[in-house]
């Protein structure tokens, strides 16, 4: 079984080097190693140049300031300045080089994500909010370009110029000297090693109160509306502000931990540089041999300060990396969620349908074995209007799922002019058979972007035509930039009326034969813009085979057939007037919504 995205996965830390993981991300790399090898050549060339300088220094006061020879100083300072040049635009192209590489990993990876998740089935987003899945794409993304870009390249040159110190030092320099400067690192070890342990558990623990800050906005935001309705402005303000004040004091544990972390390796780093001027010093003095020189003991005290600098950033880049191995482990996890089952090897396809359906022996259920519809069999002819009612939880918005495929069925047959649905490709399935669903989507842009939903092949006068057919251009026209007025995030700046309008000229634009309807759209808007609504509902299902899920049964009188559904099963069937005089379940259900409405309109 494929492993799911879990509910407390942002507060998973993770490894701070998982091999499985770095397999996996090599791919992503693998187009841009041309690139990825040069970074790390002048990378190792930049450590190389770092390293000449104290060698330099030390030939300079050895070779020529101390024997008073200056003719020689002018070529070792023209050396010095050309490797500093040399090492500037090698560093320049190492760090062009690796973000190049890191932006592109990045991009590849958010495209394969986004494109990954228009291929899982509706079951997955039933089970994952919007807010974690766009944190993959963001902060998660983020993370593994810190670890391509900070981690690992800047840990190998860390790493790199540690040993050429050390092989500098013992080999060039001087190894009495470098054993001295040594002799503080096993007290640095264990104090990184401590520090590392440290920021593991705070690193954990901002991450926690960082999600729980991001899940108190984003709920609050959203439901800005009944906050200010109940006046609970206070009352949310003070459980964002000890959110707020949890978030902050686990921060300031991370300040403090490298408040004292930093002033001890500097202070470990001076008292070697103590050390190599109180030993080194009286290794000159007292002539204790060629190793003890003023030019050598100038490069050791360089070089140590140097070695310093990774040693610190060593250290550092720890949570770099577990951050980042943790972000991988839930990218990966999401791109290996099972994506919908394969379109057939050999898929019918059927240029233009009439429009019949037929459910034979349907059996479906979210979880398989709690079914929501059990055994429901029936016939709609082609241009048919059909009307299904029940009770909440009988079923009726699960077959507007199975229907446009979002879900398969367990049992049984859908057959759409004689073919099985699931002989057919997905998406041929959904360009016949149009959904309006009782909450418009709209998206960011213009009212013709929304129509057409991006399709070239939907013209600006079909657009209009549409929007004409169903009512939509008599609010359209008013607007002074018309059909090119700017839509707000999910249709702002519409009135919930203004949005079913624009998406029943969407599904006009698109011309489905089967249409699919909630009616509850209409539940929630005013007297005026409700009979515009059910004129455009009319027109849009004229010539067509349309299905309504309805839930205020007065509105679908005048459909051709009513089929009512009772606990996942078919139990009754006909017409408006046939079920009243039935005096069945359809019967109880319209009684109950009649004295309902009686009573609101007392």
């Amino acid at each position: 079984m494929k492993p799911h995205i879990e509910h407390d996965e942002d507060e998973i830390l993770g490894k701070a080097y998982d091999g499985r993981l770095m397999r996996r991300l090599l791919p992503y790399l693998r187009p841009y190693l041309s690139k990825l090898v040069l970074s790390l050549l002048l990378l190792t060339g930049t450590g190389v140049l770092d390293l000449a300088g104290p060698w330099l220094t030390k030939i300079a006061i050895d070779q020529y300031m101390v024997p008073h020879k200056p003719d020689g100083l002018k070529l070792i300072f023209a050396v010095y300045v050309g490797s500093l040049i040399l090492g500037f635009a090698m560093r320049y192209g190492e760090n062009y080089f690796i973000q190049f590489v890191g932006q592109r990993v990045m991009y590849d990876l958010r495209s394969e994500i986004f494109s990954h998740l228009q291929r899982l089935p509706l079951r997955f987003f039933d089970r994952n909010p919007v807010g974690r899945l766009m944190t993959r794409m963001t902060s998660d993304i983020d993370a593994l370009n810190d670890l391509l870009t900070q981690g690992v390249v800047s840990i190998l040159g860390d790493i790199t110029t540690l040993i050429g110190i050390v092989i500098v030092m013992f080999i060039v320099v001087s190894w009495q000297l470098a054993l001295v400067s040594l002799a503080v690192m096993p007290i640095i070890a264990v104090i990184s090693r401590i520090f590392q342990k440290t920021m593991r558990v705070i690193y954990r623990n901002i991450r926690v109160r960082l999600s729980r800050v991001n899940g108190f906005l984003n709920e609050n935001i959203t439901g800005m509306v009944v906050v200010q309705l109940f006046g609970r402005e206070t009352t949310m303000f003070n459980e964002f502000d000890a959110l707020n004040a949890d978030y902050l004091s686990a921060n300031l544990r991370s300040i403090f931990a490298y408040s004292i972390f930093s002033p001890i390796v500097m202070f470990l780093g001076a008292l070697s540089t103590a050390l190599l001027l109180g030993i080194g010093g009286e290794g000159i003095m007292s002539h204790w041999g060629a190793a003890f020189t003023l030019g050598s003991l100038v490069a050791a005290i360089q070089y140590t300060d140097r070695a310093f600098q990774p040693i610190r950033d060593l250290a550092e880049k720890y949570t770099i990396l577990q951050s980042a191995m943790a972000a991988s482990e839930r990218i990966f996890g999401l791109l290996d969620e099972e994506q919908e089952p394969p379109d057939p090897p050999r898929p019918q396809h059927l240029e233009r349908v009439q429009g019949d359906i037929e459910f034979r022996n349907v059996t479906f259920g979210y979880d398989p074995d709690h079914p929501v519809l059990k055994d429901v069999s029936f016939h709609i002819r082609a241009g048919e209007s059909v009307a299904i009612v029940g009770a909440t939880g009988a079923g009726k918005t699960s077959l507007i799922s199975i229907m446009s495929r979002f879900y398969d069925i367990q049992q049984g047959q859908i057959l759409l002019d004689g073919v099985d649905i699931r002989d057919m490709k997905r998406s041929d399935v959904r360009m016949h058979i149009g959904t309006v669903l009782q909450d418009a989507v709209l998206f960011s842009g213009t009212i013709a972007s929304n129509i057409r939903l991006h399709n070239q092949g939907i013209s600006d006068e079909q657009v209009r035509d549409a929007a004409v057919f169903v009512n939509a251009d008599k609010f359209i026209e008013r607007l002074a930039d018309g059909y090119d007025h700017i839509v707000r995030e999910r249709g702002a700046n519409f009135s919930s009326g203004q949005r079913q309008l624009v998406a029943f000229a969407r599904a006009i634009a698109f011309d489905p034969e089967v249409l699919l309807v909630l009616d509850e759209a209409t539940s929630s808007v005013d007297t005026e813009t409700e009979a515009l609504i059910q004129d455009a509902l009319e027109r849009l299902m004229r010539g067509r085979t349309s299905i309504i899920i309805a839930h205020r049964l007065f509105t679908i009188r005048h459909v051709d057939r009513i089929l009512v559904l009772h606990k996942g099963r078919l139990v009754e069937e006909g017409s408006h007037d046939q079920l009243l005089i039935q005096q069945g379940f359809y019967h109880r259900l319209y009684q109950l919504q009649y004295q309902e409405q009686e009573a609101a309109g007392a």
